[in-house]
């Protein structure tokens, strides 16, 4: 669990490799949907190491949101399915709704736990060991405006221009919820990609001021967005940890630390392996010592 951009992903592939008949759940709301991988942050495939990965891009359906109560369904069924053949699950994501729906002994959809009303429950239907990535927020935020800047670079706003229709734009609903999608729409809308074919790439400094104005009004739209998503989802840790879950909590912040080191440092290879080195001794390798503890108990 964690916030977006703190490592759960990579994380999840980590384990995996200690612990080899481990499977990767999805409990990421946009990224059960097919389609805009690049927007939606699935891991990708050379990323995954081999490891099989259920729920990431399996909703066919984008224009309809999927329910906590569908989540449960889809992912209890998982669960089930992955143990019968003696394999380990791994529940990997950022929705913590979607996280407490699945793991609750017994779930009422008409209940928000994370209104200040109600109370949320410790009784849980599977034996779980949760583990907490965190980041300190000046560092994260900081990371989160660096992250949506390489999703641009990486062909972010092509997806877009592929994925936008103008018969929906506004509706809030499915993959459209994904952040990118209404901040672009508008963009869109001013610049419509199939005028142009430089509506759909990056503007550059030397193209018309109102376009580029607008992108950059999209843009900052999306980094104030993802920022808000991530403290959302702390919050809603922290309601759940305050309702009794056993949280272990890892401090991932000397690793994003080093890890901005490296993008803004020429001298490439020393800062990628202080990073990696980071990452093993204060993320990995605790989490595989409580994992493997929590198992054999």
């Amino acid at each position: 669990m964690g916030a977006t951009g703190t490592g759960k992903s990579r994380l999840s592939v980590d384990l995996s490799t200690h612990f080899p008949h481990s499977q990767i759940i999805n409990s990421d709301k946009m990224q059960l949907f097919n389609g805009l991988d690049i927007t939606t942050n699935k891991i990708p495939l050379p990323e995954r190491k081999g490891v099989q990965h259920f729920l990431l891009g399996e909703f066919d359906s984008i224009d309809a949101d999927v329910a906590p109560s569908q989540f449960r369904s889809a992912a209890g069924s998982t669960i089930a399915d992955i143990v019968s053949r003696g394999n380990l699950p791994l529940l990997v994501g950022g929705s913590n709704t979607f996280i407490h729906a699945l793991l609750v002994e017994t779930f009422d959809p008409q209940v928000d736990v994370f209104a200040e009303s109600s109370s949320v429950s410790r009784a849980l239907r599977y034996d779980c060991c949760f583990l907490w990535v965190d980041v300190a927020w000046s560092v994260l935020s900081e990371y989160l405006c660096i992250r949506v800047d390489e999703m641009l670079d990486s062909g972010m706003l092509e997806e877009l221009a592929q994925f936008y229709d103008p018969t929906k734009a506004g509706a809030m609903v499915g993959l459209r919820k994904a952040i990118g999608v209404p901040e672009f729409d508008a963009y869109f809308r001013k610049y419509p990609p199939w005028e142009s074919p430089e509506n759909g790439v990056v503007p550059n400094k030397d193209c018309d001021p109102s376009r580029r104005e607008a992108y950059e009004e999209a843009l900052q739209e999306i980094k104030d967005n993802t920022c808000r998503l991530a403290k959302r989802q702390i919050g809603k840790i922290l309601r759940l940890r305050e309702g009794g879950w056993d949280f272990t909590r890892f401090d991932a912040t000397a690793t994003f630390q080093a890890l901005m080191k490296k993008k803004q440092s020429s001298a490439v290879a020393a800062p990628e392996l202080e990073w990696r080195e980071i990452w093993e001794r204060e993320v990995v390798e605790p989490s595989v010592k409580i994992v493997k503890r929590f198992l054999e108990e």
